[in-house]
């Protein structure tokens, strides 16, 4: 595994003052696909000096419909995660969703995340904090940003320091979200990272078909204005053909049009800071 601690601190540092990327598809659906995303990711990256963070579930549990997609076995993800990490020299994220699976994926990954439904539940930050990896908390849909320090506090004072916030929008009505640029600095104020996460951000939840929409055609208006507003990080899921994708398909990003995304917004945030 790589020394999180010092890459996910120098990562807001290298390249002259660069975003870095949280980027893969939302969950492992064959090793063949997640190397090839994995990859292609990687090579972008590289030409554009994007420190990047591969990012995949090996299991997704919080699907609205019975019937979804949820992975193809949490030990042979979690393997493939780990030799994707190996073979492109990158960190690996995933997520995870009860106490029991935090020492089980910190075997293979790098940087566990907690997703935003599960943000306040004590025993799963606890255990995660305990594993000694960065920790990776997604903002709860229905808290303020600044409720977000007692959950940063809880992984702190575990006595683990590795610890980023993802903002992920905000619940407006009931199928739609909204993202709040002030939560940005506001988290930033807890002394973390801070990530936006534009797929997430573009999610139309609680659809009557049972099955999530989104709004992937402004994924570079919600990402411009993140880095613009002078975002540690950027997280988006991206997939060769989101149509077909098993999980999320409907907020992600055609893995063709990455390259020109990165490129817009690598310009923007040269314009911010001048470098």
């Amino acid at each position: 595994m790589h020394q999180t601690l010092e890459i996910i601190s120098n990562l807001p540092e290298l390249n002259k003052g660069n975003f870095f990327l949280i980027a893969g598809p939302c969950i492992v659906e064959d090793e063949v696909m997640a190397f090839d995303i994995a990859g292609k990711i990687a090579e972008t990256s590289k030409k554009l000096d994007i420190p990047y963070i591969f990012k995949a579930s090996y299991r997704k549990a919080n699907r609205t419909s019975i019937d979804s997609f949820t992975g193809i076995g949490d030990e042979k993800a979690l393997k493939i995660l780990s030799a994707i990490g190996k073979r492109f020299g990158v960190p690996v994220l995933t997520d995870i969703h009860t106490e029991q699976e935090a020492e089980m994926a910190a075997e293979h990954v790098d940087i566990l995340q907690i997703p935003a439904f599960l943000c306040r539940q004590t025993s799963l930050l606890l255990s995660a904090a305990k594993t000694g990896k960065f920790i990776n908390i997604k903002k709860g849909q229905f808290l303020s940003p600044d409720a977000m320090r007692f959950t940063v506090e809880k992984v702190q004072r575990s006595g683990n320091p590795n610890v980023m916030v993802t903002e992920r929008g905000t619940t407006f009505g009931y199928s739609d979200l909204v993202v709040d640029y002030r939560s940005i600095p506001v988290m930033q104020s807890f002394g973390v990272p801070v990530v936006l996460d534009v797929t997430h951000s573009l999610q139309q939840p609680n659809q009557s078909a049972g099955v999530t929409g989104g709004l992937p055609h402004m994924i570079e208006t919600i990402a411009g204005a993140g880095v613009a507003a002078g975002v540690d990080g950027i997280f988006i899921e991206t997939h060769h053909k989101p149509s077909r994708a098993k999980s999320d398909g409907a907020n992600m990003l055609p893995l063709n049009k990455l390259e020109e995304l990165m490129d817009k917004l690598v310009k923007i945030r040269k314009a911010v800071t001048g470098c």
